[in-house]
This record gives structure tokens, sequence and C-alpha cells, in this order.
């Protein structure tokens, strides 16, 4: 990524009326003029690799620079942006795609370290040119899966943007139908896939009301399956199976939850 400037730059004399070459290391996340870095991935730990695919763990406080980098990023696509300074109380990781030169960042999302409503998603984005390659639903899939590995359920922080609804609704909608077409006891209820899935009663609930999967009568909640709903997911999946798989090995998932590290 750059920018040409024809003023003086950080690091360089001044030449007036000479256009100067600013570029934003794509791994190191720093601004250099004619410059080399070493840095071929994000700091911090690898906590997944599958295929060409890597997620890395950094920590706001012990890689302060690269974390507040990456938000005035994220601050050039999400117009809802506001925290770039304060990163030290996050957790931030880091989804890339991985070639000869280096593990290129694909989007990231942060977390609280100490969340009191157990929010395991406080920022998102996937980085425009790999939009539309399901990058976006698998970086959702990963928050819940740290959300399991650690026995939580896991919720996005509140409020969401509108772009942000719509696309956990879909995740939500998703992996319900995919719990419905696995689960065949007579009885359904958001207990058994709250555990199962790690999502928030809350979220099952009102994705469930959003699709009229959920009908009250006579002081009493139920769930509806509904057959061209589920005939239409199946259809979908079928259409997608030739595509990249974007979901979460657990296998690969090498973690360990903060509280539990020495």
């Amino acid at each position: 990524m750059t920018s040409r400037s024809k003023g003086p730059l950080r690091g360089g004399s001044s030449t007036s009326g000479h256009q100067r070459l600013l570029t934003l290391h794509s791994f190191a996340l720093e601004f250099y003029i004619l410059a080399k870095c070493p840095a071929r991935c994000p700091p911090g730990d690898e906590i997944y690799r599958k295929d060409s695919v890597s997620v890395f763990e950094v920590d706001g406080r012990k890689n302060k620079t690269y974390c507040q980098n990456l938000c005035l990023l994220a601050k050039l696509f999400l117009d809802h942006k506001t925290l770039y300074y304060d990163v030290e109380p996050f957790l931030f990781y880091i989804l890339t795609e991985y070639d000869r030169k280096g593990c290129h960042i694909v989007g990231y999302f942060s977390k609280e370290k100490n969340s009191f409503l157990c929010y395991n998603v406080s920022c998102i984005l996937v980085l425009p040119p790999y939009m539309k390659r399901g990058y976006g639903k698998m970086l959702i899939d990963f928050s819940y899966a740290l959300s399991r590995r650690e026995g939580k359920l896991g919720s996005p922080e509140k409020p969401l943007s509108d772009l942000g609804l719509v696309s956990y609704r879909s995740y939500w909608k998703d992996k319900l139908l995919e719990y419905f077409t696995t689960y065949n006891e007579a009885e359904i209820t958001i207990k058994h896939i709250s555990q199962t899935l790690g999502f928030n009663p809350y979220d099952i609930v009102s994705t469930l009301q959003a699709y009229g999967m959920i009908k009250y009568h006579k002081s009493t909640h139920f769930i509806l399956k509904r057959p061209e709903m589920l005939s239409a997911w199946k259809r979908k999946q079928a259409a997608s199976s030739s595509l990249p798989c974007r979901s979460i090995d657990m296998a690969r998932l090498k973690w360990t939850p903060p509280h539990q590290r020495k």
C-alpha cells in the first residue's frame, strides 16, 4: 500500500517539488520510505494453520504500535470505528493468506481480554480485496471456536452496525439450519442450541424471530423447522461444495485460553 506526497516525510530530507513514496509495509504495518523490513508475518503467536490460511494472536499490550496501526487501517473502511489508541486491553486475531513472500493480512477481529458481558468480538474487518470469499464468516466462526474452547457463550459487542447485523444474522441462520439438519431428537431447546453452538441465547432467539422460525402459542414458544428454508440451505451447500472450505478445523487450533496460561 503506497501513497505519494510532495512534502518532507519522517526519515527523509525535504526536496521541494519532488514526490516521495510512502509505503505501508503489509506485514509489519509500519510506514517506510524506500526502506526494507524483514517482517514476513504479523507479530505474536500463530495459533491456527490449515492449507494456505493462518491466524495469529497479537496482544495489544505487547505489540502496541502494530495494533494501533491495524486499527487506523480499519478506520479507512469502517465508518463507526473509533478505537485506535487504547489497544492494550484487547487481543487481535489476524487472518492471513500465506505465499512465498509471507503471510498477507486478509482481515482481523479484536476482543477484550476481560469482557464482563462475554463479548467475543469488539471489531471485525475483512480487507476489500478479500471480500465475498467466505473470510467474513470464517472470522466469525473462529471467534466462536475460541469461545467454545474457553467454555463460554459468545456474542459480538452491541450494538452492531447495519452491515454487522446483516453479516451476523446470515451466519447465525446458516449455523441454526445446519443444526436442524443434524439434530434428530424430537425436542429442540434454546439451551441445547446455545450449548452446542456456543451462541448467546438472545442471539438465537432474535435470529429465529427474524426468519419466522419461532412461534408463541398458549404461553409457550415453539421452534419451527421450516422445510423450505432447510431445502434452500441444502441446495446452497451443494452448490458451494466446489469452493474452498472456510470452516474451522478444531484439530488445527493450537490455542489455550488466556486464563489457563501459566
